[in-house]
Order: structure tokens, then C-alpha cells, then sequence
């Protein structure tokens, strides 16, 4: 799995550090999400896919 950030297209809601918080965080000046590892782990796979579900924004982007 490789994940990628439309960080262009992303709000800033922070769904994905909820969902996963091991692989998406936010900038502290503007709360844009940013990618802590773009390779997660297979057992980080269900929440990530969670993580771009949610996004309000359709920010994130997986490849299998």
C-alpha cells in the first residue's frame, strides 16, 4: 500500500489523524494533513483506508 496527501485539496478537518494517527498529522500553522509514512504496515491498512474514506475533502489517495 502507498498513500499519498492531495495537500492542496485537504480542509484540515484532521479525520485522518483520528483514524490514523500513526501515518497522518497536521501542520501546526494551518493544520493541513501531512504524511508520517507513506508505506504503512498492513495491520495500519484498515484504519488508513478508513482515514480516506472519511476525508471530507477526497485528499487522500491509496495504491495497492
Amino acid at each position: 500500500m502507498k498513500v499519498t496527501i492531495d495537500q492542496d485539496k485537504c480542509v484540515a478537518s484532521g479525520q485522518c489523524v483520528v483514524a490514523a494517527a500513526d501515518v497522518f498529522d497536521q501542520r501546526d500553522e494551518d493544520g493541513i494533513a501531512v504524511l508520517l509514512n507513506p508505506d504503512p504496515s498492513a495491520e495500519q491498512a484498515v484504519d488508513v483506508r478508513h482515514a480516506a474514506v472519511v476525508c471530507p475533502a477526497l485528499a487522500i489517495h491509496i495504491e495497492e
